[in-house]
């Protein structure tokens, strides 16, 4: 389960320094990357499903998880036209963990004060982030990627009662199609896009965002939505590391403070489990 869990941050990580070598480095517009990134995902999960079909694989739709989904690629493309990999990666999964710890301690999920400690220390690590000076990032972008949590926080806590991960993720991501070229006809904005920008989109949405989103719906079902949430925020970790060696962006002080107050608290919130839910 460890293994498949840290694969799993890994690839979201990847996501973020994908979209923004993209982005960044002006090879493709937000939307355009969206749409591929979305149909060459259900490209990729398709094909995984006709492979491993059994008897009793069989296609779950959600018309629900697919706008979350579209809300969360959408708003996440957007926000890295102008913030750091690791620093939008921060403040996603910052607002993905208060909302599905919110979330399951409202439907009878405890917490305990351990648990609750190391919870608030990670989210004041996200707003030491925020807090204004030279390298704040832009509160518009900030807003954006803050949207972008909350859609992935709800495709989560969707996830956790779909039985069938591939299939499941297939029709989300194909139902996800419509929603986000909808989008891109709607806000009619400038179009452009070279060979690497393809390479980086198909990337994202055919490896790190389509295999890693089956394996995240199949681990939600064997874990309790407050470590769900809290595994989340060593994304950033990764996504900072990665951001500094293949984007080329500065590691600052404050980032490299508000990450250990992330790990911190996630090191409370995953071992110091409530006694009750000991057995």
């Amino acid at each position: 389960m460890l293994l498949k869990i840290a694969l799993v941050m890994v690839a979201f990580a990847a996501n973020s320094v994908l979209c923004r070598l993209a982005l960044a480095g002006h090879h493709i517009d937000p939307m355009s990357f969206s749409l591929i990134r979305v149909v060459s995902g259900a490209v990729v999960l398709l094909g995984l499903f006709l492979y491993s079909k059994s008897p009793q694989a069989k296609v779950q739709w959600s018309l629900k998880n697919a706008f979350f989904l579209a809300i969360y690629i959408l708003a996440f493309s957007c926000t890295y036209l102008q913030i750091d990999a690791g620093i939008g990666a921060l403040l996603l999964f910052g607002v993905v963990q208060l909302t599905m710890v919110l979330y399951g301690y409202w439907h009878g999920e405890q917490i305990g004060i351990y648990r609750g400690i190391g919870l608030c220390i990670a989210l004041a690590g996200i707003i030491v982030l925020l807090l204004p000076g030279a390298h704040a990032p832009d509160w518009k972008y900030a807003l954006l990627m803050m949207l972008s949590g909350l859609a992935w926080a709800g495709y989560s806590i969707a996830g956790r009662n779909m039985t069938q991960p591939v299939g499941s993720t297939l029709a989300n991501f194909i139902l996800a199609v419509p929603i986000v070229l909808l989008t891109n006809i709607l806000l009619n904005q400038e179009r452009y896009i070279d060979l690497q920008g393809w390479v980086l989109a198909i990337l994202s949405g055919g490896v790190t965002s389509s295999g890693a989103y089956v394996l995240w719906y199949a681990i939600l079902k064997h874990i309790d939505r407050v470590t769900a949430s809290t595994v989340q925020l060593s994304v950033p970790c990764l996504a900072i590391i990665g951001g500094s060696l293949f984007v080329n962006e500065a590691v600052t002080e404050r980032v490299i403070f508000s990450g250990f107050m992330v790990l911190f608290g996630i090191f409370l919130v995953i071992y110091m489990v409530p006694k009750k839910n000991k057995a």
